[in-house]
Protein backbone atom coordinates (compact mmCIF):
# COMPACT_ATOMS: atom_id res chain seq x y z
CA UNK A 1 0.00 0.00 0.00
CA UNK A 2 3.25 2.00 -0.01
CA UNK A 3 2.89 5.12 -2.50
CA UNK A 4 -1.06 5.33 -2.58
CA UNK A 5 -3.87 7.04 -1.91
CA UNK A 6 -6.61 5.03 0.10
CA UNK A 7 -9.02 4.59 2.65
CA UNK A 8 -8.59 1.75 5.57
CA UNK A 9 -10.69 1.10 8.41
CA UNK A 10 -10.16 -1.36 11.43
CA UNK A 11 -12.78 -2.43 14.21
CA UNK A 12 -12.70 -3.00 17.88
CA UNK A 13 -14.91 -4.93 20.36
CA UNK A 14 -15.52 -4.37 24.18
CA UNK A 15 -15.54 -6.70 26.94
CA UNK A 16 -19.30 -7.24 26.67
CA UNK A 17 -19.18 -8.50 22.80
CA UNK A 18 -20.41 -12.01 22.90
CA UNK A 19 -17.39 -13.08 20.86
CA UNK A 20 -14.95 -11.61 23.10
CA UNK A 21 -16.67 -13.01 26.40
CA UNK A 22 -16.10 -16.50 25.54
CA UNK A 23 -12.23 -15.44 24.54
CA UNK A 24 -12.25 -14.02 28.32
CA UNK A 25 -14.06 -17.12 29.44
CA UNK A 26 -11.28 -19.50 27.83
CA UNK A 27 -8.29 -17.33 28.86
CA UNK A 28 -8.94 -17.01 32.45
CA UNK A 29 -9.78 -20.90 32.57
CA UNK A 30 -6.17 -20.78 31.07
CA UNK A 31 -4.97 -18.56 33.45
CA UNK A 32 -6.14 -20.51 35.97
CA UNK A 33 -4.51 -23.44 35.12
CA UNK A 34 -1.19 -22.54 34.40
CA UNK A 35 -1.29 -20.57 37.65
CA UNK A 36 -1.77 -24.49 39.23
CA UNK A 37 0.04 -26.21 37.15
CA UNK A 38 2.22 -24.04 34.82
CA UNK A 39 3.37 -26.87 32.32
CA UNK A 40 -0.64 -27.28 31.84
CA UNK A 41 -1.86 -28.27 28.13
CA UNK A 42 -4.89 -26.69 27.47
CA UNK A 43 -7.00 -25.67 24.44
CA UNK A 44 -10.84 -24.52 25.92
CA UNK A 45 -13.63 -23.41 23.54
CA UNK A 46 -16.50 -21.13 24.78
CA UNK A 47 -19.51 -20.62 23.24
CA UNK A 48 -22.39 -17.92 24.89
CA UNK A 49 -25.89 -17.94 23.85
CA UNK A 50 -29.02 -16.38 26.23
CA UNK A 51 -29.09 -18.33 28.89
CA UNK A 52 -25.68 -19.89 28.94
CA UNK A 53 -22.44 -20.96 28.30
CA UNK A 54 -20.49 -23.70 27.18
CA UNK A 55 -17.17 -25.16 27.74
CA UNK A 56 -15.47 -27.85 25.53
CA UNK A 57 -11.83 -28.87 24.41
CA UNK A 58 -9.24 -30.55 26.00
CA UNK A 59 -7.00 -29.84 28.84
CA UNK A 60 -4.51 -32.33 30.44
CA UNK A 61 -3.09 -30.55 33.81
CA UNK A 62 -1.88 -32.00 37.88
CA UNK A 63 -4.41 -29.69 39.04
CA UNK A 64 -8.04 -29.12 39.47
CA UNK A 65 -9.85 -26.25 38.40
CA UNK A 66 -13.64 -25.15 39.16
CA UNK A 67 -14.18 -24.33 35.91
CA UNK A 68 -17.99 -23.21 36.19
CA UNK A 69 -16.69 -21.11 39.09
CA UNK A 70 -14.27 -19.33 36.79
CA UNK A 71 -16.76 -18.99 33.84
CA UNK A 72 -19.57 -17.32 36.46
CA UNK A 73 -16.64 -14.65 37.96
CA UNK A 74 -15.85 -13.90 34.42
CA UNK A 75 -19.17 -12.96 33.39
CA UNK A 76 -19.73 -10.92 36.16
CA UNK A 77 -16.64 -9.20 35.62
CA UNK A 78 -17.72 -8.17 32.66
CA UNK A 79 -21.13 -6.76 33.63
CA UNK A 80 -23.56 -9.23 32.62
CA UNK A 81 -24.88 -9.62 36.43
CA UNK A 82 -28.32 -8.13 38.38
CA UNK A 83 -31.11 -5.68 36.44
CA UNK A 84 -29.49 -4.93 33.23
CA UNK A 85 -28.01 -8.62 32.51
CA UNK A 86 -30.06 -8.65 29.34
CA UNK A 87 -30.79 -12.57 29.29
CA UNK A 88 -27.72 -13.49 30.19
CA UNK A 89 -26.55 -13.23 34.08
CA UNK A 90 -23.24 -14.34 35.69
CA UNK A 91 -25.37 -16.17 38.53
CA UNK A 92 -28.03 -17.93 37.04
CA UNK A 93 -27.16 -19.09 33.54
CA UNK A 94 -26.49 -22.56 32.66
CA UNK A 95 -22.97 -23.31 32.53
CA UNK A 96 -22.14 -27.07 30.78
CA UNK A 97 -18.67 -28.36 30.27
CA UNK A 98 -17.11 -30.66 28.27
CA UNK A 99 -13.58 -31.59 28.83
CA UNK A 100 -10.78 -34.26 27.45
CA UNK A 101 -7.41 -35.00 27.96
CA UNK A 102 -5.02 -33.64 25.23
CA UNK A 103 -4.84 -36.60 22.59
CA UNK A 104 -1.53 -38.86 23.02
CA UNK A 105 -0.88 -38.58 19.30
CA UNK A 106 -0.15 -34.90 19.65
CA UNK A 107 1.47 -34.84 23.36
CA UNK A 108 3.84 -37.29 22.09
CA UNK A 109 5.17 -34.45 19.22
CA UNK A 110 4.95 -31.60 21.57
CA UNK A 111 6.55 -33.76 24.28
CA UNK A 112 9.94 -34.48 22.39
CA UNK A 113 10.60 -32.61 19.22
CA UNK A 114 11.57 -34.23 15.50
CA UNK A 115 14.55 -33.15 15.82
CA UNK A 116 15.19 -34.69 19.51
CA UNK A 117 13.77 -37.84 18.30
CA UNK A 118 16.77 -38.48 15.47
CA UNK A 119 19.18 -40.95 16.25
CA UNK A 120 21.89 -38.16 16.18
CA UNK A 121 20.14 -36.11 18.24
CA UNK A 122 22.09 -34.31 20.83
CA UNK A 123 22.03 -36.30 23.98
CA UNK A 124 22.31 -32.95 26.65
CA UNK A 125 19.19 -31.94 25.10
CA UNK A 126 16.73 -31.02 28.16
CA UNK A 127 12.88 -32.09 27.48
CA UNK A 128 11.90 -28.25 28.29
CA UNK A 129 14.66 -27.51 25.02
CA UNK A 130 13.19 -30.04 22.92
CA UNK A 131 9.31 -29.68 22.97
CA UNK A 132 7.99 -29.48 19.20
CA UNK A 133 5.18 -27.26 18.21
CA UNK A 134 1.38 -28.08 19.13
CA UNK A 135 0.46 -28.08 15.82
CA UNK A 136 1.03 -27.04 11.75
CA UNK A 137 0.19 -23.46 11.11
CA UNK A 138 1.40 -20.01 9.49
CA UNK A 139 1.43 -16.90 11.63
CA UNK A 140 2.11 -13.29 10.69
CA UNK A 141 3.65 -10.23 12.54
CA UNK A 142 3.37 -7.07 12.18
CA UNK A 143 4.78 -3.25 13.23
CA UNK A 144 4.99 -0.32 10.96
CA UNK A 145 6.12 3.77 12.72
CA UNK A 146 2.14 4.61 12.12
CA UNK A 147 1.58 5.05 16.62
CA UNK A 148 4.15 5.34 19.15
CA UNK A 149 3.22 2.01 19.71
CA UNK A 150 4.37 1.17 16.08
CA UNK A 151 0.75 -0.38 15.41
CA UNK A 152 -1.26 0.33 12.36
CA UNK A 153 -3.64 3.93 13.29
CA UNK A 154 -6.86 2.42 12.44
CA UNK A 155 -6.95 -0.31 14.84
CA UNK A 156 -5.05 1.78 17.67
CA UNK A 157 -7.63 3.86 17.59
CA UNK A 158 -10.26 2.08 17.57
CA UNK A 159 -8.77 0.23 20.34
CA UNK A 160 -8.68 3.03 22.39
CA UNK A 161 -12.38 3.90 21.77
CA UNK A 162 -13.63 0.85 22.42
CA UNK A 163 -11.85 0.64 25.77
CA UNK A 164 -12.53 4.30 26.91
CA UNK A 165 -16.27 2.85 25.78
CA UNK A 166 -15.92 0.47 28.97
CA UNK A 167 -14.28 2.67 30.97
CA UNK A 168 -16.78 5.09 31.50
CA UNK A 169 -19.46 2.69 31.89
CA UNK A 170 -17.46 0.98 34.63
CA UNK A 171 -16.67 4.32 36.34
CA UNK A 172 -20.39 4.91 36.57
CA UNK A 173 -19.61 8.46 34.45
CA UNK A 174 -22.82 7.46 32.84
CA UNK A 175 -25.73 5.17 34.57
CA UNK A 176 -27.31 3.42 31.13
CA UNK A 177 -24.68 1.57 29.03
CA UNK A 178 -24.51 -1.93 28.92
CA UNK A 179 -21.58 -4.39 28.24
CA UNK A 180 -21.38 -4.47 24.70
CA UNK A 181 -20.24 -2.13 22.08
CA UNK A 182 -18.29 -1.48 19.08
CA UNK A 183 -15.92 0.61 17.39
CA UNK A 184 -14.85 1.47 14.15
CA UNK A 185 -12.06 4.03 12.67
CA UNK A 186 -11.81 4.81 8.94
CA UNK A 187 -8.45 6.78 8.04
CA UNK A 188 -7.50 8.51 5.07
CA UNK A 189 -3.86 7.81 4.10
CA UNK A 190 -2.19 9.93 1.13
CA UNK A 191 1.20 8.32 -0.04
CA UNK A 192 0.79 5.78 2.42
CA UNK A 193 0.74 7.67 5.47
CA UNK A 194 -1.72 8.31 7.89
CA UNK A 195 -3.15 11.80 6.62
CA UNK A 196 -6.98 12.41 8.34
CA UNK A 197 -9.60 10.82 10.48
CA UNK A 198 -12.31 9.97 7.64
CA UNK A 199 -15.28 8.39 9.53
CA UNK A 200 -15.30 7.39 13.65
CA UNK A 201 -18.07 4.66 14.35
CA UNK A 202 -19.07 3.80 18.03
CA UNK A 203 -22.25 1.57 18.62
CA UNK A 204 -22.86 1.03 22.57
CA UNK A 205 -25.88 -1.43 23.99
CA UNK A 206 -27.86 0.45 26.43
CA UNK A 207 -30.75 1.25 28.67
CA UNK A 208 -34.13 1.41 26.94
CA UNK A 209 -35.27 4.12 29.03
CA UNK A 210 -32.14 7.17 29.68
CA UNK A 211 -33.11 10.31 32.66
CA UNK A 212 -37.10 8.54 32.57
CA UNK A 213 -36.94 9.36 28.98
CA UNK A 214 -38.70 6.35 26.76
CA UNK A 215 -38.88 8.26 23.22
CA UNK A 216 -35.74 6.68 21.36
CA UNK A 217 -35.22 9.71 19.72
CA UNK A 218 -34.23 11.47 22.92
CA UNK A 219 -32.50 8.70 24.09
CA UNK A 220 -30.36 8.40 21.16
CA UNK A 221 -30.07 12.37 21.57
CA UNK A 222 -28.47 11.88 25.13
CA UNK A 223 -25.95 8.90 24.18
CA UNK A 224 -24.91 10.74 21.16
CA UNK A 225 -24.12 14.11 23.25
CA UNK A 226 -22.46 11.77 25.88
CA UNK A 227 -19.93 9.57 23.66
CA UNK A 228 -19.23 12.34 21.30
CA UNK A 229 -17.77 14.34 24.84
CA UNK A 230 -16.63 11.59 27.01
CA UNK A 231 -15.00 9.48 24.63
CA UNK A 232 -14.26 10.29 21.45
CA UNK A 233 -13.38 14.22 22.17
CA UNK A 234 -11.15 12.37 25.31
CA UNK A 235 -9.49 9.73 23.12
CA UNK A 236 -8.65 12.36 20.34
CA UNK A 237 -7.49 15.15 23.09
CA UNK A 238 -3.67 13.47 22.79
CA UNK A 239 -3.54 12.25 19.18
CA UNK A 240 -1.77 14.16 16.73
CA UNK A 241 -3.98 12.93 13.55
CA UNK A 242 -7.77 14.96 15.02
CA UNK A 243 -10.80 14.79 13.58
CA UNK A 244 -11.97 17.65 11.07
CA UNK A 245 -15.17 19.52 9.89
CA UNK A 246 -15.49 16.73 7.29
CA UNK A 247 -15.12 13.41 9.86
CA UNK A 248 -18.12 11.68 9.46
CA UNK A 249 -18.78 10.64 12.93
CA UNK A 250 -21.77 7.76 13.43
CA UNK A 251 -23.42 6.54 17.18
CA UNK A 252 -25.76 3.83 17.10
CA UNK A 253 -26.48 4.23 13.48
CA UNK A 254 -28.48 1.20 13.36
CA UNK A 255 -31.22 3.73 15.71
CA UNK A 256 -31.44 1.43 19.03
CA UNK A 257 -29.43 -1.35 20.55
CA UNK A 258 -30.65 -2.37 23.85
CA UNK A 259 -30.54 -6.13 23.14
CA UNK A 260 -27.26 -7.03 23.49
CA UNK A 261 -24.43 -9.32 24.22
CA UNK A 262 -24.88 -13.17 24.20
CA UNK A 263 -28.89 -12.79 23.97
CA UNK A 264 -28.79 -10.67 20.92
CA UNK A 265 -26.12 -12.71 19.42
CA UNK A 266 -23.93 -16.01 20.10
CA UNK A 267 -20.68 -15.65 21.20
CA UNK A 268 -17.68 -18.30 20.32
CA UNK A 269 -13.75 -18.14 21.08
CA UNK A 270 -11.56 -17.20 18.42
CA UNK A 271 -13.79 -15.45 16.05
CA UNK A 272 -12.52 -11.98 16.23
CA UNK A 273 -8.66 -12.76 15.66
CA UNK A 274 -8.58 -9.45 13.71
CA UNK A 275 -9.29 -7.27 16.27
CA UNK A 276 -7.18 -9.81 18.44
CA UNK A 277 -4.10 -8.89 16.17
CA UNK A 278 -3.57 -5.45 13.46
CA UNK A 279 -6.84 -4.46 12.39
CA UNK A 280 -6.76 -6.42 8.96
CA UNK A 281 -4.14 -4.14 8.16
CA UNK A 282 -2.00 -6.97 7.95
CA UNK A 283 -2.01 -10.84 6.83
CA UNK A 284 -3.35 -13.68 9.56
CA UNK A 285 -2.58 -16.73 9.52
CA UNK A 286 -5.91 -18.09 10.89
CA UNK A 287 -5.65 -19.26 14.03
CA UNK A 288 -7.00 -17.67 17.45
CA UNK A 289 -5.22 -17.09 20.67
CA UNK A 290 -7.71 -17.39 23.45
CA UNK A 291 -8.11 -20.65 25.56
CA UNK A 292 -4.42 -21.76 24.09
CA UNK A 293 -1.36 -22.84 26.10
CA UNK A 294 1.82 -21.65 25.10
CA UNK A 295 2.94 -24.74 23.25
CA UNK A 296 0.97 -24.27 20.47
CA UNK A 297 2.21 -21.87 18.53
CA UNK A 298 -0.90 -20.25 16.98
CA UNK A 299 -0.21 -18.11 20.21
CA UNK A 300 3.25 -18.50 20.72
CA UNK A 301 4.54 -17.82 17.51
CA UNK A 302 2.11 -14.92 16.41
CA UNK A 303 3.89 -13.08 19.91
CA UNK A 304 7.26 -13.88 18.79
CA UNK A 305 6.74 -12.75 15.09
CA UNK A 306 5.40 -9.32 16.12
CA UNK A 307 8.61 -9.10 18.79
CA UNK A 308 10.56 -9.63 15.41
CA UNK A 309 8.70 -7.44 13.46
CA UNK A 310 8.76 -4.69 16.09
CA UNK A 311 12.23 -4.41 16.64
CA UNK A 312 13.17 -4.26 13.04
CA UNK A 313 10.92 -1.19 13.14
CA UNK A 314 12.62 0.20 15.87
CA UNK A 315 15.90 -0.27 14.67
CA UNK A 316 15.10 1.98 11.69
CA UNK A 317 15.84 -0.67 9.48
CA UNK A 318 12.13 -0.45 7.99
CA UNK A 319 8.92 1.76 8.17
CA UNK A 320 6.81 -1.40 7.78
CA UNK A 321 7.53 -5.13 8.09
CA UNK A 322 5.51 -8.21 8.08
CA UNK A 323 7.00 -11.60 9.59
CA UNK A 324 5.38 -15.34 8.44
CA UNK A 325 6.38 -18.25 10.76
CA UNK A 326 5.23 -22.01 9.29
CA UNK A 327 5.40 -24.59 11.79
CA UNK A 328 5.02 -28.68 11.59
CA UNK A 329 3.41 -30.00 14.15
CA UNK A 330 6.20 -31.87 16.49
CA UNK A 331 9.02 -29.74 14.86
CA UNK A 332 10.78 -27.07 16.55
CA UNK A 333 12.11 -25.03 14.23
CA UNK A 334 9.63 -23.11 12.14
CA UNK A 335 10.06 -24.40 8.81
CA UNK A 336 10.15 -21.09 7.06
CA UNK A 337 10.66 -17.78 8.03
CA UNK A 338 9.51 -14.82 5.42
CA UNK A 339 10.35 -10.70 5.83
CA UNK A 340 8.25 -8.41 3.55
CA UNK A 341 9.29 -4.66 4.37
CA UNK A 342 6.67 -3.53 1.63
CA UNK A 343 9.69 -1.51 -0.04
CA UNK A 344 10.32 0.17 3.28
CA UNK A 345 13.79 -1.77 4.01
CA UNK A 346 16.64 0.16 4.75
CA UNK A 347 18.68 -2.73 3.35
CA UNK A 348 17.33 -5.98 1.22
CA UNK A 349 14.48 -8.48 2.90
CA UNK A 350 17.19 -11.22 2.87
CA UNK A 351 19.65 -9.33 4.93
CA UNK A 352 17.02 -8.55 7.20
CA UNK A 353 15.55 -12.76 7.20
CA UNK A 354 19.43 -13.06 7.89
CA UNK A 355 19.63 -11.13 11.34
CA UNK A 356 16.36 -13.01 12.10
CA UNK A 357 17.65 -16.01 11.99
CA UNK A 358 21.16 -14.59 14.04
CA UNK A 359 19.26 -13.13 16.27
CA UNK A 360 15.85 -14.99 17.53
CA UNK A 361 15.06 -18.59 18.53
CA UNK A 362 12.05 -18.89 17.26
CA UNK A 363 11.81 -22.85 18.43
CA UNK A 364 8.56 -23.33 20.73
CA UNK A 365 10.84 -24.10 23.51
CA UNK A 366 12.73 -20.61 22.94
CA UNK A 367 9.75 -18.60 22.34
CA UNK A 368 8.05 -19.77 25.78
CA UNK A 369 11.33 -19.19 27.60
CA UNK A 370 12.02 -15.89 26.01
CA UNK A 371 8.40 -14.55 27.01
CA UNK A 372 8.36 -16.52 30.03
CA UNK A 373 4.45 -17.46 28.58
CA UNK A 374 3.99 -20.44 31.24
CA UNK A 375 4.82 -18.30 34.40
CA UNK A 376 3.10 -15.12 33.43
CA UNK A 377 -0.46 -15.71 35.07
CA UNK A 378 1.07 -16.39 38.27
CA UNK A 379 3.81 -12.96 37.94
CA UNK A 380 0.74 -11.26 37.79
CA UNK A 381 -2.29 -12.25 40.59
CA UNK A 382 -3.31 -15.52 38.53
CA UNK A 383 -4.70 -13.07 35.38
CA UNK A 384 -2.62 -12.43 32.38
CA UNK A 385 -3.95 -14.47 29.57
CA UNK A 386 -7.33 -12.76 30.59
CA UNK A 387 -6.65 -9.22 30.00
CA UNK A 388 -5.19 -9.52 26.40
CA UNK A 389 -8.45 -10.92 25.20
CA UNK A 390 -10.59 -7.49 24.42
CA UNK A 391 -8.79 -4.32 23.14
CA UNK A 392 -5.72 -6.39 21.40
CA UNK A 393 -3.19 -8.84 21.96
CA UNK A 394 -0.43 -6.93 20.14
CA UNK A 395 0.47 -2.89 20.41
CA UNK A 396 -0.39 -3.48 24.69
CA UNK A 397 0.67 -0.01 26.27
CA UNK A 398 -1.72 -0.53 29.69
CA UNK A 399 -0.10 -4.10 30.62
CA UNK A 400 3.49 -5.38 30.36
CA UNK A 401 3.39 -7.50 27.40
CA UNK A 402 6.96 -8.94 26.95
CA UNK A 403 6.60 -9.64 23.41
CA UNK A 404 6.25 -5.76 23.15
CA UNK A 405 9.74 -4.99 24.14
CA UNK A 406 12.47 -3.43 21.57
CA UNK A 407 15.57 -4.87 23.22
CA UNK A 408 16.89 -6.23 20.30
CA UNK A 409 16.61 -3.04 18.12
CA UNK A 410 20.21 -1.55 19.38
CA UNK A 411 22.00 -4.81 17.94
CA UNK A 412 20.27 -5.60 14.43
CA UNK A 413 20.84 -1.73 14.01
CA UNK A 414 24.60 -2.29 14.77
CA UNK A 415 24.85 -5.74 12.97
CA UNK A 416 23.16 -3.94 9.68
CA UNK A 417 25.71 -0.98 9.93
CA UNK A 418 28.41 -3.24 9.97
CA UNK A 419 27.30 -5.23 6.58
CA UNK A 420 29.08 -1.95 5.06
CA UNK A 421 26.25 -1.09 2.68
CA UNK A 422 26.38 2.40 5.00
CA UNK A 423 22.09 2.11 4.07
CA UNK A 424 21.35 2.51 7.66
Amino acid sequence: MTGKNFLFTSESVTEGHPDKVCDQISDAILDEFLTKDNHSRVAAETTVTTGMALVCGEITADCYVDIPQVVRNTIKNIGYCGTNSGGFDADTCAVITSIDEQSCDIGNGVNKALEARCENADTSITETESIGAGDQGIMFGFACDETPELMPLPISLAHKLSYRLAQIRKQGLVNYLRPDGKSQVTVEYIDGKPSRIHTILLSTQHDPIINGQSDNSIVQKIISEDLKRLVIDYIFENENIKPDSDTKILINPSGRFVIGGPQGDSGLTGRKIIVDTYGGYSRHGGGAFSGKDPTKVDRSAAYASRYVAKNIVAAGLADKCEIELAYAIGVAEPLSILVDTFGTGKIADEEIEKLVRKNFDLTPAGIINKFDLRNLPSKNGGKFYQLLASYGHMGRTDINVPWEQIDKAQDLKKQALSCGCGCV
